[in-house]
């Protein structure tokens, strides 16, 4: 018998337990919780547990590219620059510690900003704002 797939969405799933054979699950309905019993084994309860800890620690998986060299500035407005070519990828962490990547920069635009007297002025000048951005949660060599 061909196994059948359905996708679901366990967000709102709080807490789970088990106990004389029911799951039991406590939902979260936005103004109050709801508890449920399913008829379940206990492996059920187990796979929702083992579940839970692979998608807790996926942001430990290795990613498959490297992280963005970071170059220390001297700068009123950040901490350190990086680019990746290969992706056309600016990266920058800022002095209040946030790290945002700006997608589609060209190398030029990177050599301007690195060797630019205020690296602030051409920032706001000539990146923000002008290409889209992503705030970057894991700088390391870890996927977030």
């Amino acid at each position: 018998m061909p196994m059948r797939l359905t996708k679901i969405d366990l967000t709102d799933i709080v807490a789970i337990a088990h106990s004389d054979g029911y799951l039991h699950l406590l939902l979260d309905r936005g103004d109050s919780f709801e508890s449920i019993e399913i008829p379940a084994p206990v492996q059920a309860y187990e796979g929702l547990q083992q579940l839970n800890e692979i998608v807790a620690n996926s942001h430990l998986l290795p990613c498959d590219e490297e992280p963005i060299a970071m170059l220390p500035v001297s700068s009123s407005m950040a901490n350190t620059v990086g680019y990746d070519s290969n992706q056309k990828i600016l990266q920058v962490e800022f002095h209040n510690g946030a790290v945002y990547q700006y997608a589609g920069v060209n190398e030029d635009t990177w050599e301007d900003l690195h060797q630019a007297e205020s690296i602030g002025k051409f920032f706001n000048d000539e990146i923000k704002g002008v290409y889209k951005s992503e705030r970057v949660e894991d700088t390391d060599n870890f996927c977030c």
